[in-house]
């Protein structure tokens, strides 16, 4: 029985993701630009409803919620060539259409008001499921909108769907670079807040390891959003291959998160992906790939996408879980080999704690997509050092408001009209994480 996840794409970044993700998703199911079955696609064994519903004119529509405050990247999705297969009912765009100006207390006052319109989308959407396992949040933490209407949608899923599980795919700002949002750090630790508390799993993404991956691994320059929003689109689609492809494990939602969270505090995860590919003909990937090839490559830094601090011996910290979801036409026994290779030579440094987690799903994959390498692989993994994204957040936050700068531009919404308890409540909250994570470094962890 299909267990339904919806969608929910906030702000430019989001919307950005969620438009690419649906176009690997269509390609994947063998489904067309506007929505109908490609003769060849009829007979699958693939679960389309999962992320699809099929409309009365038998063409699918994606289970997903288009939000934004202003109206440049919806009104480019839908005068793209895939204006047909979205709902146009759960577009939501603000009348003013002026955005949040980069500004956490707009994006969430503003969603806040238009509350009801948004939240009578997602019940629309959540009483035409036959049995909603939960909903997948895009969007990005330091702008406005994505991060301001993002925190307020997750406060009210978690109130009006509390049994429902809540995944977030959040992309965090480059560390390298100086930002054209001054107050991004204020932005990132309000909702950091809400990610550590509404929550269930958050897949930390993050643009300073994506900048570095599609420069590195892609040959590109100077990447582009489109560049690095279609590599997290590929993590997306393939974290959700054994949903939709099920297998005889991880096939659904709570039973892929579970696995990986051992505490409910720790539920950040990072990601890995190889081989990178920006198109299905680009050649100066890797020649000939082998699952321990793959699975070695995973744990490779390089492949990774966040940024830590790490020493010339690779990533510090420790592995509390790893999950590789590998496609290809693979073996058992070759997983089982290349796992056995893999704790012999010690490559992956694990938590004292707890038994060694590293599990391996394998999912055939799409049949409709001709794979450009015969083993490709992603990791989802609760990694210690993921509290080095959040430790620089909390260092910018510092330096900014140990001086008051920009507070002005937060004291004229109602929300901090009385007072800043709410930044110096986030920013406890996500200093508790982070000593939660390095914590678990410690052998006497589960003593504690």
């Amino acid at each position: 029985m299909p267990r339904e996840i919806i969608t929910l794409q906030v702000g430019q970044c989001g919307n950005q993701i969620g438009s690419e993700f649906w176009k690997q998703l269509c390609l994947e199911h063998g489904i067309a630009k506007d929505g109908l079955l490609h003769d060849s696609s009829a007979s699958g064994n693939d679960r389309k409803d999962v992320f699809f519903y099929q409309a009365d004119d038998q063409h699918y529509v994606p289970r997903a919620l288009m939000l934004d405050l202003e109206p440049r990247v919806i009104n480019s999705i839908q005068n793209s060539e895939q204006r047909q297969l979205y709902n146009h009912e759960n577009i939501f765009l603000s009348p003013q259409g002026g955005g949040a100006g980069n500004n956490w207390a707009s994006g969430y006052s503003q969603a806040e008001n238009f509350q009801e319109d948004i939240l009578d989308m997602v019940d629309r959407e959540a009483e035409g499921s036959d049995s909603l396992e939960g909903f997948v949040l895009c969007h990005s933490v330091a702008g406005g909108t994505g991060s301001g209407m993002g925190s307020f949608i997750l406060e009210a899923l978690n109130d009006r769907y509390g049994k429902q599980i809540v995944q977030s795919y959040s992309v965090f700002p480059n560390q390298m670079e100086s930002s054209d949002v001054v107050v991004q750090p204020y932005n990132s630790i309000l909702t950091l807040k809400r990610l550590i508390m509404q929550c269930d799993c958050v897949v930390t993404l993050d643009n300073t390891a994506l900048d570095r991956i599609a420069v590195d691994r892609l040959h590109v320059d100077t990447p582009t959003f489109a560049q690095t929003n279609s590599l997290v689109s590929t993590v997306m689609a393939a974290s959700t291959t054994t949903l939709r492809y099920p297998g005889y494990m991880n096939n659904d939602l709570v039973g892929l998160v579970a696995s990986l969270i051992p505490t409910p505090k720790c539920h950040f995860l990072v990601t890995g992906y190889t081989p990178f590919a920006l198109t299905s003909t680009d050649h100066n990937g890797i020649r000939k790939t082998t699952v321990l090839d793959v699975m070695r490559r995973l744990l490779q830094t390089k492949n990774m996408m966040f940024s830590s601090q790490h020493s010339s011996k690779g990533l510090q910290g420790k592995f509390i879980s790893v999950l590789n979801i590998v496609q290809g036409d693979v073996e058992p026994t070759q997983v089982h080999k290349a796992l056995q290779r893999i704790k012999e030579r010690k490559l992956v440094n694990f938590i004292d704690w707890s038994p060694v987690n590293l599990q391996v799903a394998i999912s055939k994959g799409s049949p409709f997509v001709p794979a450009t390498n015969s083993v490709s692989g992603l990791m989802l993994a609760n990694h210690t050092s993921v509290r080095d994204v959040f430790t620089h957040c909390m260092s910018q936050y510092e330096k900014l408001v140990r001086r008051r700068a920009f507070l002005d531009q937060y004291e004229q919404y109602a929300m901090f009209a009385d007072g800043l308890d709410e930044f110096q409540q986030a920013y406890e909250l996500v200093s508790e994480l982070v000593d939660e994570y390095a914590a678990c470094e410690s052998p006497s962890y589960a003593n504690l």
